[in-house]
């Protein structure tokens, strides 16, 4: 990894929205298939390769997320988030302190659909670097003012 900020993504609610959309030139999945997939909209790969960042999975998808939703974002295999088994902090979401300690001090962009303000509170107070938690929308998934946002905080960081 380098010293670039890392934009950790989630999954369910973010690169998959949970209410049904249809996606221009997606074909439904196949039978037996995850039906889930067919919201995945693939030219949110294109945008997330265009961030300045280091994209990492972050989500209960772990090493799956590289073999089905990669490919259909035509991303390459990301690192991947192994969470740790142990209680998260209390009162915070179960990924927050994880994360922080993943990112070993790096800045951040963290796009999950569950993130809180206690999560931003603590995070400022336990990162001794930058960090963006971006609240993306559970029934649209990524939209363009996610992107916007993020590719917002990425000039912040360089200027």
């Amino acid at each position: 990894m380098t010293g670039r900020p890392l934009i950790f993504l989630d999954v369910d609610g973010t690169v998959i929205p949970l209410r049904s959309r249809v996606v221009p030139g997606v074909p439904p999945a196949p039978a037996g298939g995850n039906p889930l997939l067919d919201r995945i909209d693939p030219a949110d790969g294109a945008r997330l390769r265009a961030l300045d960042g280091d994209l990492v999975w972050a989500t209960t998808w772990m090493d799956e997320a590289n073999e089905v939703i990669s490919p259909r974002l035509g991303l390459p295999a990301l690192p991947v988030v192994d969470w740790p088994d142990r209680d998260p902090q209390p009162g915070l979401h179960w990924k927050t302190s994880f994360l922080v300690e993943w990112a070993a001090g790096r800045p951040f962009a963290w796009l999950d659909d569950e993130v809180t303000d206690a999560d931003q509170r603590w995070i400022a107070a336990h990162h001794p670097n930058r960090a963006l938690l971006r609240r993306v929308h559970p029934f649209t998934g990524l939209a363009d003012a996610d992107f916007a946002a993020v590719r917002a905080w990425l000039l912040m960081l360089s200027a």
